[in-house]
């Protein structure tokens, strides 16, 4: 039958998700084989500590065993017992082994007593129960003695003979069986199953009829099944379809109501399919009255889910989703889609909105002040040139070439805007393209620059045969427009191969990114590549350029400036690469970086001469060059035409026609009487 119950309740718990950490077969044998085994039994139970709950199917004999076990193995008040019916509240179980069995929950059979049976039974004696072939010995156990005339056994050799005016009562040791009215209950229903079948089968005559003799037990079987009637103790009863009895139970407590006093209580009732338990009274240690848990593992936190072992569904390893995946069961764990973040509790994903560099961001505040600043001080310059064109000191700077750097960096200080435009497949490609063409057309022009100064030196030291050609102001210009035509076929096949785009990307949990994936992952700086060329051979052409005379200060302001960006650029790269997965700073450094930039060329190639032209108009003249012999060259009238310049610290004389040429004296050409004058490009 105890199997039977533990198979049923095996079933019951897989289909409700409760595991068996370990399962053991009590064994019925005694000795000290016996306790062997059942200290094996408790060992294993020990190996599972945080299972602490224990179903008992057995009788009184067996648990006491369990019981002895759990004190030789010091594992009193470890265990939560709960108890069958079979040794619940019995006395062989609990009595010295109160601390193991304390807490203890068991049910028992609901039942009451018979009414008038125990005034029947105290009054039964040997001479008047001679029915019952039992009730001698019975006696003899109680009164310890020999009833006269009856049959010699082991246990009543040697006793006193019984007067036969003993008296049965409770300090005999009488006590009624709790389930006595299940005996009664039992005799009823075949009693009223009998009239019943004998009312139907034999129309009620007096006796038996042939019908029912003998009985058909298939036949009593289904009038035993279907009576219904009250019982001795007053609860109606009939038997279910599987032909059970009323499933009526006392749920019942061990429990310590004081220091060293336990008792058993009954704590709730399972009756017509319902169980009602009063939580109140339940109290599983005396010293310890939380409520004890048995688990395998204990629960997993927010975000985790269960990775189960051993094909158990009670015991688990928790591990934790990622930052951007919610767990949608407890065994997984899927990722919000892009645009959708978790909740904080990571069960269900929630729209974030997107955030972007923009106007009105913190990031963004120091590079637009910059570029602002650097765009009003730009226009200004402009308009200053624009109104003092016809001055020497802008015709001898090369005044075409300077209007087309001022364009130059005025781009770059645009472009900072450019970057924080809500980016756009159109925008990823607008940036790089932008900021590359800016700085071609800034570098690009002063390379021209710088080698147009260094081919007039060495013709006039003597390298050259010939005069330089493509010297003019139109020749650079058309230089200069093939170098940026360079960087725009550079550009734009860039732009096919790596089709630059806007994406989302996430940077933290919290927050949702547009950004272009140009900047994201890099790539936005191979675009700089022929700008990088450029600066790396301006920067060389001006270190070459670094014997030329003092007087054609131009090519040294012009080292200055990229001298300069180099070291920008130098502290740039490696920061950039460092932080371009972190959108609110690479966009921004770079905005910042190519401002400055375009700060270092306006205030290094165009600040002093706004502040003569501005401050100094008395130095806005052409300066003699030094005398004739000097660095070996001399003046010619009209062979190289459109090349004066003006020198930036003094000058006394001027050509307002710009006739003045240099040229080395090895051409051969005589040059009159005219004063030679520096030209500094």
């Amino acid at each position: 039958m105890d199997k039977k119950a533990f198979d049923v309740l095996e079933e019951l718990f897989q289909a409700r998700g409760i595991c068996i950490a370990i399962k053991e077969k009590l064994i019925k044998d005694s000795g000290i084989a016996a306790d062997d085994r059942y200290d094996n039994i408790v060992q294993k139970m020990l190996s599972k500590p945080t299972a602490k709950g224990v179903i008992v199917f057995g009788s009184d004999q067996e648990v006491a065993c369990v019981m002895r076990a759990v004190r030789r193995n010091n594992a009193s008040g470890v265990f939560s017992w709960i108890g069958s019916d079979g040794w619940s509240a019995r006395a062989l179980v609990f009595e010295g082994y109160e601390k193991e069995v304390e807490g203890t929950l068991s049910v028992q059979p609901r039942s009451f007593p018979v009414p008038g049976f125990e005034e029947y039974f105290l009054n039964l004696s040997v001479s008047n129960n001679p029915r019952n072939p039992w009730f001698t010995e019975y006696w003899e156990h109680s009164f310890n003695c020999k009833y006269p005339n009856s049959t010699r056994t082991p246990y009543n050799e040697g006793l006193n003979p019984c007067t036969g005016n003993e008296k049965l009562s409770e300090k005999t040791g009488y006590e009624t069986e709790k389930q006595l009215e299940f005996v009664s209950n039992a005799v009823l229903a075949f009693a009223f199953a009998l009239k019943t079948m004998h009312q139907d089968i034999c129309n009620s005559k007096h006796g038996l009829c042939s019908e029912m003799n003998p009985v058909d037990g298939a036949v009593l079987l289904s009038y035993l099944k279907n009576v219904t009637f009250k019982g001795l103790g007053g609860e109606h009863f009939e038997f279910s379809r599987n032909g059970d009895g009323p499933a009526r139970y006392n749920v019942i407590h061990f429990k310590q109501v004081s220091p060293g006093y336990y008792k058993w209580i009954c704590v709730g009732i399972y009756l017509n399919g319902k169980l009602h338990v009063d939580l109140s009274e339940l109290q599983f240690h005396l010293e310890l009255p939380k409520m004890p848990s048995s688990v395998c593992s204990i629960p997993c936190d927010i975000g985790e889910i269960k990775n189960f072992l051993e094909e158990k569904n009670c015991c688990w390893h928790c591990l934790r989703c990622s930052k951007y995946e919610v767990t949608v069961s407890e065994t997984q764990c899927v990722k919000c889609p892009l645009g959708w973040i978790p909740n904080k509790t990571q069960t269900k994903c929630v729209e974030v909105s997107i955030w972007y560099l923009n106007f009105l961001n913190g990031w963004t505040i120091s590079a637009i002040l910059i570029s602002s600043l650097g765009i009003v001080i730009t226009l200004y310059i402009v308009g200053v040139f624009i109104k003092f064109r016809e001055t020497p000191i802008i015709k001898a700077s090369g005044r075409e070439l300077s209007f087309v750097i001022l364009i130059g960096i005025l781009m770059c200080f645009c472009m900072t805007f450019v970057l924080m435009l809500k980016p756009t497949d159109m925008i990823c490609k607008v940036q790089p393209m932008g900021i590359s063409s800016s700085f071609t057309i800034i570098y690009g022009a002063l390379l021209t620059k710088t080698i147009r100064i260094l081919r007039i030196f060495k013709a006039g030291a003597g390298s050259f045969k010939c005069p330089p050609k493509y010297i003019s102001p139109k020749s650079q210009i058309l230089i200069c427009i093939g170098i940026i035509c360079i960087q725009m076929a550079f550009s734009i096949t860039w732009i096919i191969i790596s089709s630059p785009k806007a994406v989302l990307s996430h940077d933290d949990e919290e927050e949702l990114y547009l950004s272009c994936v140009a900047s994201l992952n890099g790539i936005h700086v191979i675009s700089f590549t022929f700008p990088i060329i450029l600066i790396i051979s301006c920067t060389v052409s001006t270190f070459l350029a670094r014997t030329i005379p003092k007087t054609f200060s131009e090519a040294k302001y012009i080292g200055f400036t990229m001298y300069s960006t180099s070291i920008i650029w130098f502290a740039f790269i490696p920061i950039y690469f460092s932080t371009y997965f972190q959108t609110k700073t690479n966009v921004s450094l770079m905005a910042v970086t190519v401002s400055l930039s375009a700060f270092v060329a306006l205030v290094c190639l165009f600040s002093r001469k706004t502040y003569i032209i501005i401050f100094h108009s008395e130095k806005n003249i052409r300066k003699p060059l030094m005398k004739q012999k000097k660095y070996g060259i001399e003046a010619a009238s009209s062979n190289f035409r459109n090349m004066n310049t003006v020198s930036e610290d003094s000058a006394e004389t001027s050509d307002p026609h710009r006739s003045t040429m240099i040229y080395d004296k090895t051409y051969g050409r005589n040059s009159g009487t005219q004063t030679p004058f520096v030209t500094p490009v």
